[in-house]
């Protein structure tokens, strides 16, 4: 029987390990970027840029892929006759998802080393590590011509750093009681059944409107994926005009590539009937498009151009998504509403009438608010001109996909019964 070996290392406390999980998710998220920016360097692509000015350039693409805004300062006759500062925001949604991936599996690996109610102590060292980064990172990437407030750097990145732990600790243990010590199901039991069922029914409100945002979202990706394909003549005519060599085509693939997500919810503003700005004084819409000069970036080469014969029958698309929502919900068997209107109404026409409308006026109002957030997120400022404002308007798309999931979701929840009607047996 061989007797146990002796440690080979010391044990690790929890709020360090938490700093070097996420530690390592911070350098891995940079080198996405100081690869690309080294690269185009060492081509001569930045012949202007001494190393230390080429790595400021990449701690601030960091930050903005963190979504950290950055003050940008233009020279006089650049912005106008005096010299005037902007603000750059964007979050690209494509790239954001690394440190929120690594952080999702940092969360895991501290769950899987942490004790029951002792999983805080690993997530307020690695919050307090990936502040003191983001802070660090806007404090070393200050120029004259851009920097970000020590703020922002600080309290920003650990947000999405947040998301990924808390879900990737949630998905180890499986419980938020092995997380957080409180057992929230035998909380809801010691509730009255008029409770549950009230908590139940709202719980399947908001789950049919994120399905409702995530199948607009998705099918509206499609249809970006069309358009690209459609018009690849032109997006590829604007590479060939760049002319940056493989390191640059490189660099505008990537920034495109993070910027895909964005542009899907912009398509989805823009099937809503919403639409969505590139820049002050455009519009682009369904029926219309309207747009000034534009950045050379190729993917902008997928653009509707005036008028759309045809355009309004994107219309269908959050329609459709609503459709799937109300079947959905139904699907689900949560209906309560209805139940407790069965109970005081013998008038059958009358309770699923009245219990399907309000229904349908709930998920599109969840489905509203998520395309608000959705909205939000994606919109962006290059801080120049009439590039101050790119993307939709939250409140608008907000407002035309309540109304048209609403639409749908009637007639989800209407068919349901029919779509679930069990096959005759012989």
């Amino acid at each position: 029987m061989k007797l146990p070996t002796k440690p080979r290392s010391l044990p690790m406390p929890l709020w360090l390990q938490g700093v070097l999980e996420l530690g390592q998710a911070a350098v891995i998220s940079a080198l996405l970027v100081a690869v690309p920016v080294a690269a185009v360097w060492l081509t001569g692509g930045f012949a202007d840029r001494s190393p230390e000015s080429a790595a400021r350039l990449a701690g601030q693409a960091w930050l903005v892929m963190h979504g950290v805004p950055l003050v940008l300062q233009f020279p006089a006759g650049v912005a106008g006759a005096d010299a005037v500062s902007g603000l750059l925001h964007v979050l690209p949604l494509g790239l954001i998802l690394v440190p929120l991936l690594l952080a999702w599996r940092a969360g895991r690996r501290l769950a899987r080393a942490s004790y029951t109610d002792q999983l805080w102590q690993a997530f307020l060292g690695a919050m307090v590590a990936y502040a003191a980064i983001g802070a660090a990172v806007a404090y070393a990437s200050t120029t004259p011509d851009a920097s970000a407030p020590l703020a922002a750097g600080a309290l920003i990145p650990p947000v999405s750093a947040a998301i990924g732990l808390i879900t990737g600790a949630y998905r180890e243990a499986g419980a938020w009681s092995r997380l957080v010590g409180v057992d929230f199901a035998a909380w809801v039991g010691r509730t009255s059944q008029h409770s549950r069922w009230a908590g139940s029914y709202a719980w399947s409100i908001l789950r049919s409107g994120f399905l409702a945002v995530m199948v607009a979202a998705c099918l509206s990706a499609v249809l970006l994926a069309v358009a690209i394909g459609l018009n690849w003549a032109g997006i590829s005519a604007i590479y060939e005009r760049i002319d940056g060599g493989i390191p640059g085509a490189t660099v505008v693939t990537l920034l495109q590539l993070g910027l895909l997500p964005n542009l899907a919810v912009w398509t989805m503003a823009w099937s809503t009937g919403a639409g969505f700005a590139l820049g002050t004084g455009s519009s682009l819409t369904p029926l219309a498009s309207t747009v000034g000069p534009l950045p050379a970036l190729p993917i902008l080469g997928a653009l509707p151009a005036g008028t759309l014969e045809y355009g309004y029958a994107a219309l269908a698309i959050p329609v459709l998504a609503g459709l799937l929502a109300g079947w959905w919900f139904f699907r689900d068997g949560e209906n309560h509403f209805d139940e407790w209107l069965v109970l005081r109404s013998s008038q059958r026409w009358l309770t699923s009438t009245a219990s399907t409308l309000v229904l349908a006026v709930l998920i599109g109002i969840a489905a509203g608010l998520g395309g608000v957030v959705v909205a939000l997120i994606s919109r962006a400022s290059l801080g120049l001109g009439r590039f101050i404002d790119l993307g939709p308007d939250p409140l608008a798309v907000g407002l035309w996909l309540a109304l048209e999931v609403a639409v749908g979701a009637v007639l989800g929840h209407a068919v349901g019964p029919l779509l679930e009607r069990e096959p005759r047996r012989r």
